[in-house]
């Protein structure tokens, strides 16, 4: 069971209350749990990140087609295309990562061997590995985990084109409205600070359309 509400510190990532063998950490092990899924969804040879090859240009392979040296978009709101680049793309923020990890923990930094294919999964094989570490002591977590997820939504919507959640605006009692959608862990209202977790969120009324 939670402790009282008044006492139990919340979840980062979906602000639900902790139970009392989970204190030790920040993020919740369901949240923990769906993280590392997540993560797995990617890798290997039926994993996502191999999938989306196909959806290349002909001639491109499953380890890492030839691709442009442009540098200017290190890690792109969308993935498409520069999914399976190695620089901005699944595989880039996997590693940025890892550098971030290992950086906390004082380890030295890893290197990457292989095609894309590999790196990608030594890159999940190793987060999941310091996974329990970071869901108890990292500052991002909660990044972390918002971003792994959203990486395997829009691998998923490149596969199956599916177009992206509609965003529903909703009314903070501040006045302030915030744009959901129906799997939003949580979010936090920028004018007056207040944090809702995902059936709170849900639970605030529609804004009101403005006047044409």
């Amino acid at each position: 069971m939670t402790l009282d509400d008044a006492t139990a510190p919340n979840c980062t990532v979906c602000h639900r209350g902790l139970y009392a063998d989970e204190l030790t950490h920040q993020a919740c092990r369901p949240c923990t749990d769906r993280t590392d899924l997540a993560l797995c969804a990617l890798a290997g040879p039926e994993g996502l990140y191999a999938r989306l090859s196909g959806f290349l240009a002909p001639g491109s392979g499953n380890g890492g087609p030839t691709v442009s040296g442009s540098r200017t978009a290190p890690i792109p709101a969308r993935l498409g295309v520069l999914s399976l680049q190695a620089r901005g793309g699944v595989v880039t923020i996997l590693q940025t990562w890892i550098i971030d990890w290992h950086e906390h923990l004082a380890y030295r930094h890893p290197r990457w061997d292989g095609n894309l294919q590999q790196q990608c999964d030594q890159a999940v094989h190793r987060l999941r590995v310091l996974l329990p570490w970071a869901a108890e002591q990292h500052p991002a977590f909660t990044e972390f985990s918002h971003e792994i997820a959203q990486i395997k939504r829009q691998c998923e919507a490149q596969i199956t084109g599916e177009r992206a959640p509609r965003r529903v605006p909703v009314a903070c009692p501040c006045g302030t409205v915030l744009k959901v959608t129906l799997d939003t862990p949580g979010a936090r209202c920028p004018a007056c600070g207040t944090q809702y977790g995902h059936a709170e969120v849900l639970g605030l009324p529609l804004a009101e359309r403005s006047a044409a």
